[in-house]
């Protein structure tokens, strides 16, 4: 009976030390930054409406 109990303790101990041995988790993947690209983008997109209400407008002016 003894023996059952010092292994089964045994056996507990040496479980319970593997599972806390586990390699760590992957590192979280990191975020990409979108400032940079999504201001070009707008700077882009704001110089070519301005461009497009200019050509519209002196057309408009050469029609009258």
């Amino acid at each position: 009976m003894k023996n059952r109990i010092v292994i089964s303790l045994l056996f507990t101990l040496l479980s319970i030390t593997v599972w806390a041995q586990a390699p760590p988790p992957p590192p979280a993947p990191s975020d990409v930054p979108i400032d940079g690209g999504l201001s070009f983008l707008v700077a882009g997109g704001i110089a070519y409406g301005t461009y497009q209400l200019k050509k519209r407008k002196q057309k408009r002016d050469d029609s009258i």
